[in-house]
């Protein structure tokens, strides 16, 4: 396949992903609405060590060595706590609006990673973060103006502490990747996820009725699929060319949102997220004279 060919696919295909993740996203609200936030990612969690555990030992994979360990259950534990409020929040506030808010984490993952690894910290990013808070402001003028209710504004918060966390995971997720391959680091991350979620079971936990089980099971292949299909799209073309794909994740929430629970998407929303996005996108611009390598960022 030519180059333009094979970069074309890829693009194809991590839109494709991420529009499955938005649809797993849907099922996982609803289940959260349902049940909670903590028991619908804890049933999410263990259904997707159930799917992935026979894969990664039919390839007769190596047990992972201790850095590799230590990375899994730093990013396991980091993600776990990103995806854990990213849902309670969710279940409080439109999609639109919660996809939008999480478009902050790889523009707050490029400061993280200025401090944690040592990458130098560009003025594009300064700028493009001023632009990403304007769109914050405006989804929260939008809330003000439309007296949004306190669960609302609670979700907002979540979701935005989640984008945070969900950050300083996309910084492990570069040094994991480095030690780990995809099936490895999907495993371990849904193990230690669920782990952890297991401990606090006792208090918080609950079963899901018998009705709940095809969406569990739909949510966690859901997940799955979106993963190999985004490491497959990863693997063959570069991050800056794929990079725009996850953006579409807006429209499909927004989409799904209108489906499946009715929302509407106000003109607050569309507003801020094209703010959010716009800072992003300015954020990781690279100089035309620099060249185009990791060194350049």
């Amino acid at each position: 396949m030519k180059p333009a060919a094979a970069t074309h696919a890829a693009f194809a295909v991590a839109a494709t992903g991420i529009a499955v993740y938005s649809a797993m996203d849907t099922v996982m609200k609803g289940l959260s609405i349902a049940s909670g936030a903590y028991a619908a990612v804890l049933w999410r969690s263990l259904v997707g060590v159930a799917l992935l555990a026979p894969v990664f030992v039919a390839r007769r994979t190596r047990w992972p060595g201790r850095r590799a360990l230590r990375l899994h259950v730093l990013r396991g534990s980091t993600g776990g706590a990103s995806v854990l409020l990213f849902f309670w929040g969710l279940a409080r506030v439109p999609m639109a609006q919660g996809v939008a808010l999480t478009f902050l984490a790889p523009l707050i993952a490029l400061f993280l990673a200025g401090l944690a690894l040592g990458e130098r910290i560009r003025r594009t990013a300064i700028a493009g973060s001023l632009v990403a808070s304007l769109g914050v402001l405006i989804i929260a003028a939008g809330q003000v103006q439309a007296h949004a209710s306190d669960a609302v504004v609670a979700g907002s918060i979540a979701i935005l502490a989640a984008s945070l966390i969900y950050a300083v995971s996309l910084v492990l997720l570069r040094q994991q990747a480095q030690a780990a391959d995809p099936i490895e680091v999907a495993l371990f991350t849904s193990l230690v996820l669920s782990g952890w979620m297991l401990l606090a079971a006792p208090w918080f936990g609950t079963l899901p009725q018998p009705g709940q089980l095809p969406a569990v099971l739909l949510a966690a292949a859901l997940g799955s699929v979106s993963a190999v299909a985004l490491a497959w799209a990863y693997a063959r073309a570069e991050a800056q060319s794929l990079a725009t794909t996850e953006y579409t994740a807006f429209i499909w929430s927004a989409l799904f949102g209108w489906l499946v629970f009715g929302e509407r998407v106000s003109p607050y929303t569309v507003g801020g997220a094209l703010f959010i996005i716009a800072g992003c996108l300015y954020a990781v611009r690279r100089p035309a004279s620099a060249p185009q390598t990791e060194a350049a960022l």
